[in-house]
This record gives structure tokens, C-alpha cells and sequence, in this order.
């Protein structure tokens, strides 16, 4: 097995990909030791105590590291990590699902955060996949679009670039009910 890696808009976050698919749906985060006590390749990766967060997609595991340490001090150990994991033929755990709380709507903006959704999932996470990251929606009031940005996409320094040149002018071009996007995260 061979494990790639990406750089990735954030310097402090790389993209793992391992040439398998490792979820079938969705995503999972892990932003502490103790979150990742849940999950079998999270807790391994958590063991340097060099790494910030996990966080695993579709085809890949995206891991920020500590300001105060470089890639290149680390990036074999968790090379090493991964590719054991997966030699040994484990597979990921998959119960962390975030347990959000559905908003609910009247039936005007009901329309409007289906279509935000829409695009989110048709035009923006595709994108932000390629960096290792991932886009989540939150909260629709009153003009106001609020986004989780998550993996690469926290803490990345063109991430708010990202958001209102990017996603703003997206959204805003095919909903002119929005006023604006903000980060709930960043």
C-alpha cells in the first residue's frame, strides 16, 4: 500500500490519501484527544502529541498539526500510523455522527435553506474535498447563511476569502434573499 499526501491550502494541515474509500457517507471530525477515544484510527493518530485534529472523508484523513512543530519531524510517524492501520486491514469506525439539531423553518425560508443546501452540496464541497476540508451547513436567519467549515478549511488563513468571494457571491447570485455567509468556526 502507498499513501500519498497533499499539501493543502492550510500550512499546518496535510491530506492523507490512502487509494481506498474510507466512509461511505459523510464525515468525521475529532478536535481532541479525548473525542477521538471514540474511533480506532483517530485514537492512533492522537497518540503523537504533535497532532491538533483528524478529520476523515470520503477517500481520505486530513491532520492539522501543533503551530510549534513541522511536517517534516512528523509526517513519517503518521505515515507509519496510517499505513499499519490499514495494512492490518482495519476498517474505520464510523458511530461519531455529529448529532446537530435540526432548525426548523416557515415554509418561504423552508424553500430557501433546501436550495442553500443544494448548492452547498453540489458546488462547494466537491471543491473543498480537494483541500482536505469540508462545509457544512448550520443556520438560515434572516438573510444570514451560517457555515461550519471543517479539516483543512478551520483555521486555513484563505479560508475567509473562500467564504465571501467565493461562496458568498455563489450563493448570493442564486438566492437574492441572502445578505451574507459567515463562518460559525473560524
Amino acid at each position: 500500500m502507498f499513501i500519498q499526501t497533499e499539501d493543502t491550502p492550510n500550512p499546518d494541515t496535510l491530506k492523507f490519501l490512502p487509494g481506498k474509500i474510507l466512509l461511505d457517507q459523510g464525515t468525521l471530525e475529532f478536535k481532541t484527544k479525548k473525542e477521538a477515544n471514540a474511533n480506532n484510527l483517530a485514537s492512533i493518530l492522537f497518540e503523537d502529541q504533535n497532532v491538533k485534529s483528524v478529520f476523515i472523508g470520503k477517500d481520505f484523513v486530513t491532520i492539522t498539526k501543533k503551530k510549534n512543530v513541522d511536517w517534516d519531524s512528523i509526517k513519517p510517524k503518521i505515515l507509519s500510523k496510517i499505513l499499519e492501520f490499514f495494512s492490518l486491514g482495519e476498517s474505520i469506525d464510523t458511530e461519531k455522527k455529529s448529532q446537530k439539531k435540526e432548525e426548523s423553518y416557515n415554509k418561504e425560508d423552508s424553500k430557501i435553506v433546501e436550495q442553500i443546501k443544494k448548492l452547498i452540496d453540489e458546488r462547494v464541497k466537491p471543491a473543498v474535498a480537494q483541500d482536505g476540508g469540508d462545509i457544512s451547513f448550520v443556520k438560515f436567519d434572516k438573510g444570514k447563511v451560517l457555515l461550519e467549515l471543517r479539516g483543512a478549511c478551520s483555521g486555513c488563513p484563505s479560508s475567509t476569502i473562500t467564504l465571501k468571494s467565493g461562496i458568498e457571491n455563489m450563493l448570493k447570485y442564486y438566492i437574492p434573499e441572502i445578505t451574507s455567509v459567515e463562518a460559525v468556526n473560524q
